[in-house]
């Protein structure tokens, strides 16, 4: 997701519909905007994932990771259950580790192959983690994503897609 214009994300956002028992407000004011998540997320240092395993049951796990291009990044190891389960199936959650300021991105994971990426990438973590990563890295498309501070009245969803 190129590109830093916070209206241009914010012109996806709306409000999540579920159970009107849950007091979600209808109207527009009050929700949050692109800068929130863009601010939780470049901020923290772990993020929770969860994939799908080849039998179909949800893997979890915490992971590091940077924010580039106004989406996630993670990297890992060949062999790591989470990277085995995006071969089969890209389909992935990521979430923060707070219940209070929350963000839910769902969407799919593109495995990084452009050199000036992975160089970016590698740098940011050196930046965040103080190490050299290398790759795979794999890129969040987020599809939906969840936020809020003060449930249920800024609870905000943005639709791409």
């Amino acid at each position: 997701m190129v590109g830093n214009d916070v209206e241009e994300f914010d012109s996806h956002r709306s409000r999540p519909r579920t159970e009107q028992g849950y007091g979600i407000p209808d109207e527009e004011a009050g929700m949050l905007s692109w800068t929130f998540v863009r601010e939780q997320m470049a901020n923290d240092e772990y993020y929770w994932i969860c994939t799908n395993r080849p039998d179909g049951h949800p893997h979890a796990r915490p992971v590091w990771g940077v924010w580039v291009d106004n989406t996630v990044h993670c990297g890992g190891g060949e062999r790591t259950r989470w990277v085995r389960n995006l071969q089969l199936d890209s389909r992935i959650v990521v979430h923060r580790e707070s219940g209070e300021a929350v963000v839910i991105i769902e969407g799919t994971a593109e495995r990084v192959t452009d050199t000036d990426l992975e160089d970016r990438l590698d740098s940011a973590y050196q930046g965040k983690y103080g190490i050299h990563h290398g790759a795979p890295f794999f890129t969040v498309q987020p599809e939906t994503v969840y936020a809020w501070s003060d449930y249920p009245n800024d609870a905000t969803k943005w639709q791409f897609g």
